[in-house]
């Protein structure tokens, strides 16, 4: 199976640059470069979750917004080599599948930790939710439609 024909992959490609985006920002605001007001109300406050005095923001000395940038820059970029090595072609729906999963559980951790500690959401952490969702379910597609061709 071609890359091209694999254009679950192409799509968690493409979304990957939205999702370096909004990662980028919220380092930017997470390193005191941005001062924006993410702000809505009490229950849309970015400065709580990922804020530069946020205590959550981090974990250790890392930003979470760079482990999503690293993360997001990880997932183009295996697609990318998909189309230069056959090894990684071979194996980019298993590989995609445990990337966007890892993903997707660390996401939903930071979501718990929004819902039930901070008590306000990051609405740029909503969108990237969203992205890592929709990139585990086209993973997912993409492993199934690999599965059913082979046999």
């Amino acid at each position: 199976m071609n890359l091209p024909d694999k254009w679950q992959a192409l799509v968690i490609q493409l979304l990957a640059v939205p999702g370096m985006l909004l990662a980028y920002y919220l380092l930017l605001y997470h390193n005191g470069v941005l001062f924006t007001s993410c702000t809505v109300n009490d229950f849309f406050d970015c400065g709580q979750v990922s804020g530069p005095g946020s205590p959550y923001s981090s974990i250790g000395p890392i930003p979470v917004a760079l482990i999503g940038l690293i993360g997001y820059m990880t997932i183009f970029l295996v697609v990318w080599l998909g189309n230069w090595s056959e090894l990684i072609e071979d194996y980019i729906p298993e590989v995609l599948v445990g990337l966007t999963g890892l993903a997707l559980l660390f996401t939903l951790g930071l979501t718990a930790l929004e819902a039930f500690v901070i008590h306000a959401f990051c609405q740029f952490c909503l969108y990237s939710a969203a992205i890592i969702l929709v990139m585990f379910a086209l993973a997912l597609s993409l492993l199934i439609s690999q599965r059913r061709d082979e046999g």
